[in-house]
């Protein structure tokens, strides 16, 4: 690897990181290309060719992976944690927690397999989005 693709792919890493702690914000392009000290679509360029996914689907999919956790050990309602998680609006939520994990909210919270006897690393795996 040469030292260029090293710098970018480190850029990279640095926007992605502060997507992953700051999930429930609203997050948009420039700021992150900010943070990578690059353009906006260079930004979006390279992040799907080093990551294989958009900015946005990413969030998304961090966005979900959160939820089905506070799904899985929360009682909280599905608009609170779809809020919670940084969805504007139920319906989006909804739809694309659907489209990434094949079921609705409910339905996931609803047939939630028992995993008392499994190890947690099997655990991770099976709940982790396909999509």
């Amino acid at each position: 690897m040469s030292r260029t693709e090293e710098d970018v792919n480190r850029r990279m890493l640095r926007a992605r990181d502060a997507m992953d702690r700051a999930y429930a914000e609203a997050l948009d392009v420039p700021a992150l290309a900010r943070i990578a000290h690059v353009s906006e679509a260079h930004f979006n360029r390279t992040f799907r060719a080093t990551f294989g996914e958009t900015p946005h689907r990413y969030l998304q999919r961090r966005r979900v992976e959160r939820a089905m956790f506070l799904l899985r050990q929360t009682e909280k309602s599905v608009t609170d944690i779809c809020f919670e998680v940084g969805f504007a609006s139920l319906g989006t939520f909804s739809r694309t927690f659907t489209a990434i994990v094949g079921r609705s909210p409910r339905a996931y919270r609803n047939h939630i397999p028992p995993t008392v006897y499994v190890p947690t690393c099997f655990t991770k795996a099976w709940g982790r989005p396909s999509a």
